[in-house]
C-alpha cells in the first residue's frame, strides 16, 4: 500500500485508514464519512490506479454535482488517505469558497418549525423522538453527544460530554430534567443513557434522522429542513439573539474557535433586510 510506484484503492485500504483515524482518536462519525466517500471514489475508479491525473479529472467530477463544501469535504478524505498511504504529493487543492454572509433561508429551521416537529412526533405516539429532539434543541449537543445524557446527568443538572478530545459541561434546563425524568419512570430505568434501542444499545444517528424525516409530512416542514444538526444551529442563534455572547456560546457549543460559533449564529437574508427597513433612511417627499 506505501509503494511510491503505485497505488490503488481497495475496500480493505480503506478500511485500513479508517481504523487509522479511531486511533488518532478522531469521531467514529468522521471515520465513517471518509470511509463512504473513499468508497465513492474506489467505485469510481474501477479498479484503475489512483493517478493525480485521475483525481484531477474526478475533482471535475464532483464539481459537477456537488455543492462546493460538498467537494471540499470529500477532497479531505482523500488527501488524509494520501498521506496516510505515502502518496501527499497527490493531494488536491482545496475549492476556493466566498465566505457566506447569510445562510440559506431554505435550510433555515424556525422556532414554529421546530414546535410542529416536536407536536408531530407526540401525535404519532414517538414519546422517545419528541424528547430527543427537544434535548438536542434545548442544550446545543450533538446527536452523538445523546449518549452522554444520562440518569445521573438528570439528577445532577448536568453531562459531562467527551468528544473530538475534548470534555465540557452541559447543562440541563430544569424543564428538560423534568420531562426526562418522568420519561425514565415510565421506562422503569434509573441508570444509564436515556436515549437507548430496545437492546438497550444508545440510539444511532441514521435512526434518528431517519425517524426525523418521517415527520416532515405531519408537521409542514420542508425535508430539507429536518436533520439533528439543524436543532442545534437552532440552538445556537435563539441563545446568540437573547444573549449577545459569541465567546460563552462557543464553550456551550465545544468549538474550539468562535469562527465556527459565528457560522451557527447566521441568519437569513430576510432578517437583515427587515432591519435595514427600519432605519427609515430614505426620505419620501
Amino acid at each position: 500500500m506505501r509503494n511510491k510506484n503505485s497505488l490503488t484503492l481497495t475496500p480493505e485500504g480503506i478500511r485500513r485508514y479508517a481504523v487509522h483515524l479511531l486511533e488518532q482518536e478522531r469521531a467514529a462519525g468522521t471515520a465513517q464519512k471518509y470511509a463512504a466517500d473513499l468508497s465513492g471514489l474506489c467505485q469510481w475508479m474501477g479498479g484503475r490506479p489512483l493517478t493525480k491525473a485521475a483525481l484531477i479529472e474526478w475533482k471535475a467530477y464532483l464539481i459537477g454535482r456537488y455543492a462546493p463544501a460538498s467537494v471540499n469535504s470529500k477532497l479531505a478524505a482523500v488527501n488524509g488517505f494520501l498521506a496516510f498511504s505515502g502518496h501527499a504529493e497527490m493531494a488536491l487543492r482545496q475549492l476556493k469558497i466566498q465566505k457566506a454572509v447569510f445562510c440559506d433561508k431554505n435550510l433555515e429551521l424556525s422556532r414554529a418549525e421546530y414546535a410542529r416537529l416536536v407536536a408531530a412526533a407526540r401525535e404519532g405516539g414517538c414519546e422517545r423522538l419528541a424528547l430527543v429532539i427537544q434535548t438536542i434543541c434545548a442544550t446545543g449537543i450533538r446527536v452523538s453527544e445523546l449518549r452522554f445524557i444520562t440518569a445521573e446527568a438528570i439528577r445532577t443538572g448536568r453531562a459531562e460530554v467527551s468528544n473530538k478530545g475534548k470534555r465540557r459541561t452541559v447543562f440541563l434546563p430544569n424543564q428538560l430534567r423534568q420531562v426526562l425524568g418522568g420519561y425514565l419512570q415510565k421506562q422503569k430505568r434509573t441508570a444509564g443513557a436515556v436515549f437507548v434501542t430496545r437492546t438497550g444499545e444508545p440510539l444511532d444517528r441514521s435512526n434518528i434522522w431517519r425517524d426525523m424525516k418521517r415527520l416532515c409530512s405531519q408537521a409542514g416542514v420542508a425535508p430539507e429542513k429536518v436533520f439533528p444538526h439543524n436543532l442545534r444551529h437552532l440552538f445556537a442563534r435563539t441563545y446568540y439573539s437573547k444573549e449577545k455572547d459569541l465567546s460563552r456560546l462557543a464553550d456551550l457549543l465545544g468549538h474550539s474557535s468562535v469562527n465556527t460559533t459565528r457560522i451557527y449564529t447566521m441568519e437569513s437574508g430576510g432578517v437583515h433586510a427587515k432591519q435595514m427597513e427600519r432605519l427609515g433612511l430614505v426620505l419620501t417627499t
